[in-house]
């Protein structure tokens, strides 16, 4: 297998009707149109930033060089990630995702479990996941068409450090006051139920197809380890805060995995990665650098200074059984 270097991604901006016009401080960034929701860090149409394969997509990358990014274990050789931070000023729909076998069942690869991780958040601010003890179909159909579904949503609490599972299946909302880095399945399959009025497409009936009244969605315990904190650890993904102190080498970085596709995110401060045979590539505050399976041997470097101390998050797909 031919080394391939890890390289940056270039955030893609997507526009939703419940976000910011203005990212800055997180993002150099202003809206010209639309409010921005969303910044995708891995999607498919995403450009890489750097190297020799900079101005490419990165799922054009995935086709020409599956196994450099991934290994040679995976299912397949598609990019299994979508990662996103999300801004909310106003609420966003009470929606629900399918899981693989009812993506399947209508024509789409794949269904979405995701995660949320709690970059800050406002003092008192929830979310919205699952539903309340005893609520059932048929009264959340009613409620649906009444508009009165919020009722019967169970709001969760959420602080700077939390990790959120939400599993295909669970009716949530994200509300504003938290700002979330989001790991997911690579799919973007959202079957809306309620839209506070925006006049956007509902999917009722798929919805209500998808859902599932009980799931394993909730917040999730750190667990910490000699060299790191393992926030999640479920099918699909792993995602780890990784202490750098000055510097680790990428086999640290592994901490005893096999290697294969890593992202690193900075939630703060920003990092360099240098090495032989490739160009220094700069990680940016909340930009991500994707280190592939077949990545020559590296160091990782906090760029930040006393000030801006490198808080990294590693990112790595779980292959389910």
């Amino acid at each position: 297998m031919a080394e391939l270097a890890p390289f940056g991604i270039e955030p893609a901006i997507s526009p939703r009707p419940w976000g910011f016009r203005d990212l800055r401080p997180w993002y150099d960034r202003v809206a010209e149109g639309e409010p921005i929701g969303e910044m995708w860090l891995t999607g498919d149409d995403c450009l890489i930033s750097t190297g020799p394969h900079a101005g490419k997509r990165l799922a054009a990358l995935f086709s020409e060089a599956s196994e450099a990014l991934l290994g040679d274990g995976a299912p397949s050789g598609d990019s299994p990630l979508l990662i996103k931070t999300i801004f909310a000023r106003e609420k966003l729909s009470v929606q629900v995702h399918p899981d693989d076998k009812m993506a399947q069942k209508y024509g789409d690869p794949r269904g979405k479990t995701e995660c949320w991780y709690v970059l800050a958040a406002e003092p008192g601010a929830e979310v919205a996941l699952g539903v309340k003890p005893g609520t059932t179909l048929a009264q959340i159909e009613k409620e649906i068409h009444a508009g009165t579904l919020e009722a019967s949503l169970n709001p969760v609490p959420v602080a700077a450090g939390d990790m959120i599972f939400v599993d295909a299946g669970t009716i949530h909302a994200i509300w504003p006051g938290p700002i979330l880095l989001e790991t997911q399945q690579n799919c973007d399959l959202t079957y809306r139920m309620f839209d506070y009025g925006r006049g956007r497409e509902l999917h009722i009936a798929k919805s209500l197809e998808a859902t599932k009244l009980t799931t394993r969605a909730g917040k999730i315990a750190p667990r910490k380890l000699a060299d790191r904190t393992l926030l999640i650890d479920v099918e699909y993904f792993r995602v780890e805060r990784v202490p750098v102190e000055g510097s680790r080498t990428s086999e640290s970085l592994r901490g005893g995995e096999r290697p294969g596709l890593a992202y690193l995110f900075a939630a703060a401060g920003s990092g360099r990665l240098t090495g032989a045979g490739f160009e220094a590539v700069e990680l940016p505050a909340r930009g991500v650098v994707a280190v592939p399976a077949a990545s020559p041997e590296f160091v990782l470097e906090d760029a930040g200074g006393p000030d801006e101390k490198l808080d990294l998050i590693r990112i790595t797909p779980n292959w389910p059984e």
